[in-house]
């Protein structure tokens, strides 16, 4: 099924999204977390933010909060890299957005290949995703994170998604907050 596209928000000063109702708050950052957008609730219930970096805090504890069973929800509301849902156009706005930015939208027929072995031994070892911030990566450290990853415990793998979800979460926060204006 495909997402239908929706822009995506104006980046908000940090007093005003420290005033936004809970209701707005939450639909401004509902892409935060993949497919997650109860998330930005949590996170809302922190203000008021200090600064941008605290916000994005919030959303980071916020996708930890869970239960070990929401945290797996979490994890596999993220899609395969390079994988079905990319070739078929239905990513989120923003995941389809960072994984253009690591190029995995111009994979040669081999990458694209050793990506569906990758996500296939994925998917049987840990039944998850390869997550990765592919926003602080590029192709060849993505390929190279994925083949070290495959050699964790299912705990060490957990713990590792959901620190990469942090990263994602981090990086997507701070798109949305207008850095304070420089006097």
């Amino acid at each position: 099924m495909a997402l239908p596209p929706h822009p995506s928000p104006t980046p908000l000063a940090l007093a005003d999204l420290n005033a936004l109702s809970e209701d707005a708050f939450a639909a401004h950052f509902a892409g935060v977390l993949e497919h997650s957008p109860h998330y930005a609730r949590v996170a809302a219930r922190q203000r008021p933010f200090a600064d941008a970096e605290a916000a994005a805090r919030a959303f980071m504890e916020a996708a930890r909060s869970g239960t070990p069973e929401e945290q797996l929800a979490l994890i596999r509301a993220h899609p395969d890299l390079a994988g079905k849902a990319a070739l078929a156009g239905e990513l989120t706005a923003e995941s389809a957005g960072e994984q253009a930015s690591a190029g995995l939208d111009r994979l040669s027929p081999e990458e694209y290949a050793e990506f569906g072995r990758l996500n296939a031994a994925y998917h049987e070892k840990f039944g998850l995703p390869y997550v990765v911030c592919v926003r602080e990566n590029d192709k060849a450290s993505i390929f190279a994170g994925a083949r070290r990853r495959l050699g964790h415990t299912p705990e060490q793998e957990r713990e590792a998604a959901l620190h990469e979800i942090g990263r994602i979460a981090r990086l997507r926060v701070l798109d949305l907050i207008r850095p304070p204006s420089v006097s």
